[in-house]
């Protein structure tokens, strides 16, 4: 997938993921357990606090989420400036309210985790380091400036100095850990979700060429033999008309536009199949078929086959799914990419089993990563090396992601390796000694003949149903 592809996106892309509604809400929420918290305090512990300031920061939230209410619609999704603003609001009128009621003496002072942990998830790095810093600002300011928690006898309630110092260090780390464990968690899930769109726009599109070399193909075959009988009837029309010129040459042209025809529809037809091989083919011509778009870009492609215990010599045909050629395609594309001069692709079936290994002679995975391979967007920077190999792709994992994903749809199982030990030097290693992937389905997968879905031998042209 190309850059632009990949920019397009919406994980990468949307920061807008938070309605307004939803943020009015925990707001309204967090109101009512601010008041009840307040009320347990001073009614049933008996803390002294003051309550006509204490109320007037309760109340500037109450103001807040009744203009967000009245002004803007409830389903409205707030930008990632809004959604900033919003989390710094939180944060402060918090802090404020813990200032006014023992600060880090407060066991509540654990509720500052809570905007700086969401943003983490949902907002820019720049917009959480912000908030972060924000945050354990306003913490370090309430260990030090806080109206003290009293007893109904005047005692002030506070903490061990070695105490307060705990639970400051307590805070300041959880809000560094949390906002980090959040935005790897947010960042894997973005990932994952653009590597899904991304399989499934891969699908989408293979499927169509699948279909569209269908229609063609039905369309050869039935519009055949019409053809066949418009040229003969022409044909004879022109012999019969022999002494009126004009008319044997109309009739000549109708033979030579029927010929047209045909030649038009044997052209566009090279793409698709005979009817019983756009169900099935041979693992072989499959296999040359995935291959196929790669076969000219300066590297010596060379098939294989070997043959397992109780196998057939003949090749089994197989289902010519989409998933199949195009996640095919994709571990060729990367064998092609990375191989000096050759790339193996072998097929090798049993009774029981069949399997592609992909094979080259580069430099093989990086042992780093080889334990990673099929994530998506697995490597964030470039080599120089990859640059000038691949200068058009993103090289961050996602075409093997995609690949994985599709094959494995299939039944397939994939395992990655290199042919020889990397650290080795290269006129010691074997021929083989790049990437080796090796995909392995159980031959009732996509078997066409005898697996979980044959396919008939023969039988009538069906017509295409939208």
């Amino acid at each position: 997938m190309t850059d632009t592809s990949l920019t397009m996106l919406p994980g990468r892309r949307r920061r807008d993921w938070i309605r307004l509604r939803t943020t009015i809400l925990l707001r309204w929420m967090a109101i009512f357990g601010q008041l009840v918290a307040l009320l347990i305090a001073r009614e049933h512990v008996g803390l002294v606090l003051p309550l006509g300031p204490c109320l007037l920061v309760i109340s500037a939230s109450i103001i807040v989420n009744l203009v967000a209410m009245f002004v803007f619609p409830g389903n409205r999704r707030l930008s990632e400036r809004e959604t900033m603003l919003m989390a710094l609001f939180d944060i402060l009128q918090l802090a404020l309210l813990l200032a006014l009621t023992g600060g880090l003496h407060n066991p509540f002072a654990l509720l500052l985790l809570g905007p700086v942990t969401v943003s983490a998830s949902v907002l820019a790095l720049g917009s959480t380091l912000f908030l972060a810093a924000v945050a354990m600002t306003v913490v370090s300011a309430l260990a030090v400036w806080h109206v003290p928690l009293r007893l109904p006898d005047g005692a002030a309630l506070e903490m061990p100095p070695l105490y307060l110092f705990g639970v400051w260090a307590a805070l300041i780390i959880a809000l560094a850990f949390l906002s980090i464990y959040s935005r790897r968690v947010a960042q894997e899930m973005h990932a994952m979700s653009d590597a899904l769109t991304a399989t499934q726009m891969a699908l989408a599109r293979e499927q169509k060429l699948t279909d569209l070399g269908g229609v063609v193909a039905a369309a050869a075959h039935e519009l055949g033999t019409p053809l066949a009988t418009i040229k003969l009837a022409a044909g004879e029309l022109a012999e019969e008309l022999s002494r009126n010129p004009e008319l044997s040459e109309d009739a000549r042209l109708i033979a030579a536009q029927a010929d047209r025809c045909r030649d038009i529809l044997r052209s566009m037809g090279r793409a698709g199949k005979e009817d019983l091989h756009l169900r099935q083919a041979p693992l072989t011509e499959v296999l040359r078929e995935a291959v196929e778009p790669h076969q000219n870009r300066g590297k010596t492609i060379v098939f294989e086959q070997s043959l397992g215990a109780g196998a057939e010599p003949l090749p089994p045909a197989i289902h010519r799914r989409p998933e199949i050629i195009h996640g095919l395609r994709n571990l060729v594309q990367n064998a092609v990419d990375f191989a000096h001069d050759t790339v193996w692709v072998e097929a090798r079936w049993s009774a029981d089993w069949i399997s592609v290994r992909i094979m080259d002679d580069g430099d093989g995975f990086p042992p780093q990563v080889l334990a990673r391979i099929g994530e998506p967007f697995m490597r964030r920077r470039r080599s120089v090396r990859d640059l000038v190999a691949r200068p058009q792709y993103e090289g961050m994992g996602l075409g093997l992601f995609i690949a994985k994903t599709l094959l494995e749809r299939t039944g397939a199982q994939l395992s990655f390796a290199n042919g020889a030990d990397q650290a080795a030097p290269r006129e010691r290693r074997p021929e083989r000694s790049g990437a080796v992937v090796e995909v392995s389905w159980p031959r009732r997968k996509i078997d066409a003949r005898s697996g979980e879905d044959p396919v008939p031998s023969a039988g009538p042209n069906r017509p295409i149903e939208a």
